[in-house]
């Protein structure tokens, strides 16, 4: 069955995750991404096991549904081979600095002439017109910038640090994703591209300040900046008496009930501070506290069964090794075995998403370096004489 966006080509000028995670996305949702690689590669082929293959696991993540070729932009051929693929491409995509592409000779203006109707897509780190503009980007860099590891210390943690997995990019590549696809339906319509700036600052910077603008959303202020509920110290897994559970009370019945089950009740009624959700709110870490008072008191599997049964939100904490045996995701088909041609048998993740028609799936392997390089290169009308050209260059390989 073909996916929701078959037929729609994107040219993938993006390395590392952010991009390759946006470009990933859209490949399972059926375009056809042809990814642009320097002759080293895309660096994340080499990270981890199997990298010495240029095969590395975060390569493989984020990179299934792709087909390589191998252009060297920096000299002219490879320039105008760049040109020659978007001439009958939707979408291109890339992750460096905008003036750095304006020197490659590859920026909007110069893709525009050659196809009006190419959705140019661009993921960098700050937003063109700000006095960052030319800085570089990276993950955690951008995670630090928009108040992730001082929000975290702020909440409790003895120093400030960054979230352990790459927030950024992630996210970002999401909110890149939905934007091409709405810029793609925009063209259904007026039949014009156009030039679309994804910033990772700015998108983090909307990511966090949504819940912690605050108080300072009203002008003048009333009130501090951070959600109180979310900087609470003890807004964490809870220690039971032999390991860690987590909770999520909100509603007044969540409250009612679990003051219920310790045996506090009347405590709820007597004290002001925490008679309704204003107050609560404004005294949430005082409640956090009872609760993990409380929580260290029975085992992990009372609570389980005892919060369970009371309908109160509530949810085993896993290790990272106990999401590979969870018997949600397994039952769900999330994990995924496939055969590499070169690597053998993965594990993968499926496509999280169900569909009752244009299913994702994953249709091929993610790609050696290069290895559809004359294929592409045929489809954009380049004979064997003009790829021996290419080749004879330096500009292009079939595989590295």
């Amino acid at each position: 069955m073909a996916g929701p966006l078959d037929g729609v080509r994107i040219i993938d000028l993006t390395t590392v995750l952010m991009g390759p995670y946006a470009t990933q996305m859209l490949a399972d949702f059926g375009a056809d991404v042809v990814k642009v690689e320097s002759p080293q590669g895309d660096v994340m082929r080499r990270a981890g096991p199997h990298g010495d293959r240029a095969m590395g696991p975060l390569y493989l993540h984020a990179n299934r549904n792709k087909r390589s070729i191998v252009l060297d932009l920096k000299h002219a051929l490879g320039r105008k081979a760049v040109l020659d693929l978007c001439r009958n491409a939707d979408v291109l995509t890339y992750n460096i600095r905008p003036q750095a592409m304006a020197r490659l000779g590859l920026g909007f203006d110069d893709l525009r002439a050659v196809n009006p109707r190419l959705i140019y897509a661009g993921m960098f780190g700050y937003g063109r017109s700000g006095p960052y503009a030319a800085y570089p980007a990276y993950d955690d860099l951008i995670q630090g910038a928009s108040g992730i590891p001082g929000a975290l210390q702020r909440a409790g943690n003895a120093e400030p640090r960054y979230a352990p997995m790459n927030i950024s990019d992630r996210t970002v590549g999401l909110y890149a994703m939905g934007a091409i696809c709405a810029a793609l339906y925009t063209r259904e319509r007026t039949g014009q591209g156009q030039a679309v700036d994804i910033p990772m600052f700015e998108t983090m910077a909307q990511f966090v300040l949504s819940d912690h603008l605050y108080g300072e959303t009203f002008r003048p202020a009333e009130g501090p900046m951070g959600y109180a509920r979310l900087m609470a110290p003890d807004r964490r897994p809870f220690q039971t008496a032999d390991g860690h559970v987590c909770v999520l009370l909100y509603t007044d019945a969540h409250w009612r009930k679990f003051f219920r089950i310790a045996g506090r009740e009347a405590d709820l009624d007597s004290d002001p501070r925490f008679r309704d959700l204003a107050s609560r709110t404004g005294h949430i870490g005082e409640l956090y506290a009872i609760v993990a008072t409380e929580m260290r008191r029975r085992t992990t599997a009372d609570w389980l069964a005892l919060l369970g049964e009371a309908d109160i939100p509530v949810a085993k904490m896993n290790s990272l090794e106990d999401l590979l045996a969870d018997p949600h995701l397994n039952a769900t088909g999330f994990f995924e075995e496939t055969e590499h041609p070169t690597e053998g048998a993965l594990r993968g993740l499926a496509v999280p998403s169900r569909w009752s028609q244009t299913a994702p799936q994953h249709r091929h392997h993610a790609p050696l370096p290069g290895e559809q390089t004359e294929a592409i290169l045929r489809e954009a009308g380049y004979d064997d004489a003009g790829i021996a050209a290419l080749s004879e260059a330096g500009v292009t390989k079939a595989l590295l």
